[in-house]
Parts: structure tokens; C-alpha cells; sequence
């Protein structure tokens, strides 16, 4: 945990009497000494750094090693066969590096084992085969490898299993039902595999579990009435499976539950209305499925929920009226159904878009005077008779007439930002909140057919997105006079502007930047991974940055992203902020993330630093000489340490090679596994 850079010293091997080396969290690069293979190390940690090479197969001679880890750095090649070959092994730690190649045949029949993370290598072999039973194991994560095989049964008997982890590999086969054995297990994530048949009928018996994830398998049959034996889970991820039959009631037993995911299945029945006993709910999630029937009114009592989706199913009947008085919920989605007479009066209905409650029989509101439709623009020859917002969560013409009469059509005064085809007004209506409005040059002035398409781009991106660290946009205009789009107001600015000032630096600690970039990378995992299809930004940049009342961090202007068709993954052209982009592709958005954080932590544009970077090789640059001087050292070991590992992540972003640049999923995972690891 210092600033230590360039090669680990091949004299270290000349300690023979050795027995712990601990060099994690530092900056250090090359390969690791072949001289260390002949010492007596029971412990040696290398974590988060930036060594690289392959692993001295004779590693596996330290007959006396107990403590083995090597995250988080740039190694690759196979891991050493014969790692356990001591049959001492209690922690073993390979994650997010680039091994490849067979799982170590040492481990199978190594009982010492206690921890094991392996995941986000290139890892293959066949996981009923490499693996046995480990009676002191209580961790285990494989995820985002390429394993096959099936399910052993055997991890049924690893009795202290606490956490098992194998998401995103190619098992196949059925889910054990020796598994239920594990009554110390809190999480079970197998999503993102080829698992096929039911889930076991017992599986209530886990009682201590938190976490299931079993979405994005072949999961059939139903969802067992045994579920409600969970009575400390607190996430079910079940969604993009083939489970049918009715939600089980049971499912209200679930009392702790936070997090509820059914969607993309062929559930049918009724909702049942146990789930309005699930007073801890925060997202629920049942859509693309058969469900019929009405809304359960009983839903109004989950009182700290923020996402409801119950989209593309058979619902009937009206909404009932006391989803209106849900003052948690942010964000609903009841289109495509089959509901019917008038929404519910209250605040998500007022901030709803009408494309969340579109395609359904006959819905009347207050979102649009027109029965509502997923209509996205209108001609030029829109007429000031008409409703001019055409999504609008409140009334469209009413909030048209206010922001040209608060802005007094728009006068300079109200300005806050210039851009190339758009000017920014902060517009204060009497009697509601705060807006930014961002108006288009308008078809008067000649406007481009560019700015247009950039327009709807940013209409497009926008719509079909959530997330609490993404700015929210309420509604926009598309007239031959005014052209504009409204958005949620972010009181402290742009990033870029608090970095210039220098009493924004100094208010910007490091525990605030540490947030920033979390945000940031939260919201970009969320564009790539969870929208479908994916959605990159394309112009990532501390002025596109922008900060609320208490420096929360949100991503906005969207002009220039990209919907990813599956078929189209790589452009050529070049676009976005000068200094932020490589040429776009699927991994632009990872190259302007990793210049955002050299930004953030040196409060200026790295501009210099990364073309020393790529012009060298192996270059490190200690951590000391990279933060803003401006703000003063940080104190807490916590806080240097994530500073450390963003440091990494940055280098690691500005890959010259765009396949070599991690995912910004990856990136997540990294910042949750230091968080856990802390």
C-alpha cells in the first residue's frame, strides 16, 4: 500500500529464511522473479498492481504456501498446475487477469482451501471434474470464465459454503439438488449460463441466503412454492429463463426482500396480491411475461418502491388508485396490456412519459390530451394549436407557454451554457421546480439536418433509459420556432467547471471524486450492459459531467450516442469531445472514462500524461505525482487505496488496443470487489 513502481527486485529471493511477502497495492510492473520459487513463502500477495507475464510454474514447488494472491494485474498464461501441491492452500486469489487455460489440477483435492476467486480470467476445463469437496471453503467465485460441464453434486457437501459464484460461464446440466444441503449459504449466483431443467423443489431450505441469481439460463418448469422458506433473501433474479405456471403466493413470505426480477419468462396467472407484503421492495420487475388479471391494489402499500415494471403481459381492468399514492416510485412501465379507464392521479403519473403506459386498451390521464401512443416526433408543420410536447409529464402545452413566458422567449439572461448547435437556459417556473432547457438552434435560423438527427439521438437515448446517476429528462419540444428538450436541473454545474475553480477543487475531496467516479462508471455499466439494445454515449467528458446539490455525480448530454444494432458493433468515424475519444467503437466510451479519472484525480485534463503513456512502455507514474495538489493528501488508507485502484483502472482504460480495454462492467466488479475486500 505505497507508491512503489518498476520491477520487483530478483534479490528478494536471495532471503532464504523468508516466509511472508506482501508488496499488494502498489504500482509495480515486469513479471514476477523465477528466484522466488526456491524460497520458504507461506504468504505472498501481489494483489492490484501491474505485473504481467506468465506465472513461474515452479511457484507450485512452495510446498509451505498457505496465502497466494495475484489479483487484479495484467498476468496471463496458465496458472501453476501444482499450486497446492503442498496441501496447505487456504487462500488463493487470480482475479481480473487475462489467465487462460486449464483450471490448476492441484486444486481438486486441495480440503485446506478456505477462499478461492478466480473470476474474470479466460479460464476453461470442465467445473464436475476439476472440482471436489472442500469442507473448510467458504467462498467461492468462477465467474465470467469459460467453464463447462455440469453441476456436481458434490458441492453439496462443502458444508461451509457461505457464497457460491459461476456466473457467466457455459455450464450446462440441472441445478443439484444436493445444493439445498448448503445451510450456510448467503449468495448463489449461476446466472449467465446454460442451465436447464427446474429449480429444486427444497430450496427454501437455504434459509440464510441473501442473494439468488439464476437469471439468463434455460430454467424451466415453475417457480417453486419453497421460495417463501427464503425468508432472508433480499434479491431474486429470475428473469430471461423459460420458468411458466403461476407466481406463488408463497413469494410474500419473502419479507426482506429489496430487489424482486421475473421478467422475460412464460409466467401466466394472476399477480398475487402477497406481494404488496413485501414492504422492503425497491424494484420489481415482471415484465414480458402472460400474467393476466387486474393490478393487486395491494401493490400502493409497498411504500419504498422505485421501479415498477409490468410491461408487456395480459393485464386488464383499470390501475388502481392507490399507485398514486407511491411517493417513492420513480420510474413505472404498464405499457403493453390490456388496462383500461383513467391513470391514477398522483406524482408518478404526473412524471411518467406516455410510452410507459402505451399500446393498452383505452387509458386516459393527464399526460397528453390525446389517447396516449408511442409517437416520437411530429412534422414541421406542428401548429402552436397542438399539444407541442409530445412526451410530457405534465401538461405539454400549459408547460410549453410557461417556459417561453419564464425565460422570457428565451432571453440570454437565463443562458448557462453554449454549445455548437445549442444553448442551455436555467428556467425557474412559478410555483414547480427548477429546470435546465437545452434549445436547438431553431429551423428559422437554419438548422442542420445534423442537429436535428443529434436531437433525436438524445430523444431516443434518453427514453429508453433509468438509472439514478443518468440526468432525467422530462420532456421536449420539436417546433419550427422552439426546439428543445427539458431536463431535471443540476444545481452545482459541470464537473469541468468545479475542476477549474479553486474553490470547487478544494470543495471536491477525495472521498467526493472516489464517489464521482463510481457514478460515472455505474451509469456507463448500466448504458452497456442492462440496456437493450446497448446504449453508448460517445462524448464521456468532465463537462458532460454534471453535479447535484449535495455532488452527486449524473451522465447527460446524450447528442451524439450510439443504440447498438447486434449487428453493428464497430464504427470508423470520429466524434465526441477533442482529447476524450479514440476512434469509436464498442470501447470508445471505456477510453473517455479512463481519461475522465486521470481528470479527476488531477483536476486537470491528462492530456500530456497520456501521450507519454502510449509513448512509452512500462512507464508508471507514482500516484503522489498524478493527484491535484490542490486539495490536501489523503489521510484514510481506505481512501488512497481506491485512489490506487482507480489509478489502475485509468491505465488500463487508455489500452492503445480497444480489445485489450476492460468492460465497464469489469470495471464495476473491480471497485465492488476492493469495496469487499475493505
Amino acid at each position: 500500500m505505497n507508491y512503489f513502481c518498476g520491477p520487483i527486485p530478483p534479490s528478494i529471493g536471495n532471503l532464504s529464511d523468508l516466509t511472508t511477502l506482501s508488496l499488494g497495492l502498489n504500482e509495480l510492473s515486469g513479471k514476477i522473479p523465477v528466484s522466488f520459487c526456491t524460497l520458504k513463502l507461506t504468504d505472498l500477495s501481489l494483489l492490484i498492481n501491474r505485473l504481467s507475464g506468465s506465472i513461474p510454474e515452479e511457484i507450485g514447488n512452495l510446498s509451505s504456501l498457505v496465502n497466494l494472491q495475484l489479483a487484479l494485474n495484467n498476468f496471463n498464461g496458465q496458472l501453476p498446475q501444482q499450486v497446492c501441491q503442498g496441501g496447505k492452500l487456504v487462500n488463493f486469489t487470480a482475479a481480473f487477469n487475462n489467465f487462460t487455460g486449464p483450471i490448476p489440477i492441484s486444486l481438486k483435492n486441495c480440503r485446506t482451501l478456505y477462499r478461492v476467486r478466480l473470476e474474470h480470467n479466460q479460464l476453461t476445463g470442465y467445473i464436475d471434474q476439476d472440482f471436489g469437496v472442500y469442507p473448510n471453503l467458504t467462498y467461492i467465485e468462477l465467474s465470467y470464465n469459460r467453464l463447462r460441464g455440469k453441476l456436481s453434486p458434490n458441492w453439496g457437501e462443502c458444508q461451509n459454503l457461505t457464497a457460491l459464484k459461476l456466473a457467466g460461464n457455459m455450464i450446462s446440466g440441472k441445478i443439484p439438488k444436493e445444493i439445498v444441503q448448503l445451510s450456510k449459504m448467503g449468495y448463489l449466483d449461476l446466472s449467465s449460463n446454460q442451465l436447464s431443467g427446474e429449480i429444486p423443489a427444497e430450496i427454501g431450505k437455504l434459509s440464510k441466503l441473501i442473494k439468488l441469481i439464476l437469471k439468463d439460463n434455460k430454467l424451466s418448469s415453475e417457480v417453486p412454492a419453497g421460495i417463501g422458506g427464503l425468508s432472508n433473501l433480499e434479491s431474486l433474479e429470475l428473469s430471461i429463463n423459460m420458468l411458466g405456471g403461476p407466481i406463488p403466493d408463497q413469494i410474500g413470505d419473502c419479507w426482506k426482500l429489496q430487489s424482486l426480477s421475473l421478467s422475460k419468462n412464460y409466467l401466466n396467472g394472476t399477480i398475487p396480491y402477497q406481494i404488496g407484503n413485501l414492504r422492503a421492495l425497491q424494484d420489481l420487475d415482471l415484465s414480458f411475461n402472460s400474467l393476466m388479471g387486474g393490478i393487486p391494489p395491494q401493490l400502493g402499500s409497498l411504500s419504498d418502491l422505485e421501479y415498477l415494471n409490468l410491461s408487456n403481459n395480459n393485464l386488464n381492468d383499470s390501475v388502481p388508485t392507490s399507485l398514486g399514492s407511491m411517493v417513492s416510485l420513480i420510474s413505472i412501465n404498464l405499457s403493453n396490456n390490456n388496462l383500461e379507464g383513467p391513470l391514477p392521479k398522483g406524482k408518478i403519473f404526473q412524471l411518467a412519459t406516455p410510452g410507459d403506459f402505451s399500446n393498452n386498451k383505452d387509458l386516459c390521464g393527464e399526460i397528453q390530451e390525446k389517447k396516449l401512443s408511442r409517437n416520437m416526433l411530429k412534422d414541421e408543420s406542428t401548429s402552436k394549436s397542438e399539444n407541442p410536447f409530445l412526451i410530457w409529464y405534465f401538461d405539454g402545452k400549459t408547460m410549453f407557454e410557461d417556459i417561453v413566458e419564464a425565460s422570457e422567449n428565451f432571453d440570454d439572461k437565463y443562458c448557462i451554457g453554449v454549445g455548437g448547435t445549442a444553448k442551455v437556459y436555467k428556467v425557474e417556473i412559478p410555483g414547480a421546480q427548477v429546470f435546465a432547457v437545452k434549445k436547438l438552434r431553431s429551423m428559422v435560423e437554419g438548422i442542420e439536418t445534423e442537429n436535428i438527427k443529434s436531437f433525436t439521438n438524445e430523444i431516443a437515448a434518453l427514453t429508453k433509459i433509468t438509472h439514478r446517476n443518468i440526468v432525467k429528462l422530462f420532456g421536449f419540444c420539436f417546433q419550427e420556432v422552439h426546439s428543445f428538450l427539458v431536463y431535471e436541473f443540476m444545481e452545482r454545474g459541470s464537473l469541468a467547471d468545479m475542476l477549474c475553480s479553486e474553490e470547487g477543487a478544494k470543495e471536491l475531496d477525495w472521498a467526493t471524486r472516489v464517489q464521482v467516479v463510481k457514478s460515472v462508471a455505474y451509469a456507463l455499466s448500466y448504458m452497456h450492459c442492462d440496456c437493450v439494445p446497448p446504449i453508448i454515449h460517445r462524448d464521456i467528458s468532465s463537462k458532460n459531467i454534471l453535479l447535484s446539490s449535495n455532488l452527486e455525480a449524473y451522465v447527460s448530454d446524450f447528442g451524439i450516442a450510439k443504440i447498438l444494432k447486434p449487428d453493428s458493433s464497430n464504427w470508423t468515424t470520429i466524434a465526441g469531445t477533442y482529447g476524450y475519444l479514440a476512434p469509436v467503437t464498442e470501447k470508445c466510451d471505456v477510453y473517455s472514462f479512463g481519461v475522465l479519472v486521470l481528470e479527476i484525480l488531477m483536476g486537470k485534463h491528462p492530456g500530456e500524461l497520456i501521450t507519454n503513456l502510449h509513448s512509452s512502455t512500462g512507464t508508471s507514474v507514482p500516484l503522489k505525482d498524478v493527484l491535484d495538489d490542490r486539495v490536501p493528501p489523503p489521510r484514510n488508507q481506505k481512501i488512497v487505496d481506491e485512489l490506487a485502484l482507480m489509478q489502475n483502472l485509468s491505465l488500463s482504460c487508455l489500452s492503445t488496443n480497444p480489445q485489450s480495454r476492460p468492460t465497464m462492467s469489469s470495471v464495476c466488479r473491480q471497485l465492488e470487489m476492493h469495496i469487499a475486500n475493505n
